[in-house]
């Protein structure tokens, strides 16, 4: 994952609009404090990291930026103390501003959050700050309003593969054309992820198929579920209950994982409308419970439960 860390803006993949902004700022000088949010694996790191590369010189680099990440202390002491000195000292000989960057800000605390209000404001005229996170409601709004918001989505699949693409190729993996896409698939969005999907799926079987993907995270295949849900239809409940149950045994299924992937069955499966609404909200009760840590067992029996009375409303009206 760091090994294809992008070095450069030019290098990303994704986010245009957002690049082009940034570039515009730093190509005009005039550098706002920035606040970027959105899920892990985005890019919102990588982003600001290629940014101070273009700004500093290799040498000027540990002078000029101060990064902070959620495993460093960033307390209210620190913000009072390190990172208030480094922000009202000014750089000799170099015009310019410094750059501090606070990755993984939604972990720091609210009296850390409002210490650091002012120290934004009073400083402006010689440091910025990045602000980075998850969350954007973890941040209190009155950092949001002193930054520049910049919303990082998940990637999509087409800007995905060809990054992958190249990764595989520079590190001669044999990937199949299903591999490829179960790795992006189950990534959901984030890079890193299906980097380290990708690398684990080498490492444990030497050939990335949809297989091999599947079962080196721990996800049911496609197969499985199209099995489960046509016992859970088509069986009497004790039958469906064993099967489903050796087959968790067998491949080590979470029934939340179960869940997840039945759920997107059933919305392709052609139910009577009014039928689906009732399973939907059973399997929601079931996710809820699942979610609050109760048996699997009695979870599984409700699951296979919800889907034969659906099976016998269907029977009833058809």
């Amino acid at each position: 994952v760091e090994k294809y860390r992008p070095q450069a803006l030019s290098e990303l993949v994704s986010h245009r609009d957002i690049l082009s902004t940034v570039q515009r700022f730093i190509s005009e000088d005039r550098l706002p404090h920035l606040l970027l949010y959105g899920p892990p694996g985005t890019g919102k790191t990588s982003t600001i990291l290629a940014c101070a590369r273009q700004l500093y010189r290799e040498r000027e680099f540990g002078s000029m930026v101060l990064e902070l990440n959620a495993s460093d202390d960033r307390g209210i002491d620190i913000v009072r103390g390190p990172i208030l000195s480094f922000a009202s000292t000014r750089t000799i000989f170099k015009k310019g501003f410094k750059l501090v960057i606070l990755d993984e800000a939604d972990a720091m605390t609210q009296d850390a959050q409002n210490a650091l209000r002012r120290v934004i404001e009073k400083f402006t005229e010689n440091t910025r700050f990045c602000l980075i996170c998850n969350y954007l409601s973890k941040i209190i709004p009155a950092l949001q309003s002193r930054c520049t918001r910049f919303r990082f989505g998940p990637l999509t699949p087409e800007l995905m593969v060809p990054r992958l693409q190249h990764v595989v190729q520079e590190e001669g993996v044999d990937v199949t054309e299903d591999g490829m896409k179960a790795v992006v698939t189950l990534s959901s969005g984030d890079m890193r992820r299906a980097l380290n999907i990708l690398q684990s799926t080498t490492m444990a079987f030497g050939k990335v198929t949809e297989e091999n993907v599947y079962t080196c995270t721990g996800h049911p295949l496609k197969s499985d579920i199209a099995n489960i849900l046509d016992w859970m239809l088509n069986q009497d409940f004790s039958t469906a209950y064993r099967k489903i149950t050796e087959l968790k045994t067998l491949k080590g299924l979470a029934l939340q994982d179960i869940l997840t992937e039945i759920h997107l069955f059933v919305h392709r499966v052609d139910f009577p409308p009014s039928i689906r609404i009732q399973l939907l909200i059973k399997m929601a009760d079931i996710e809820y419970r699942l979610a609050a840590g109760t048996s699997e067992k009695i979870q599984l029996s409700s699951l296979i439960a919800a889907f034969q009375v659906t099976r016998d409303l269907i029977v009833a009206e058809a």
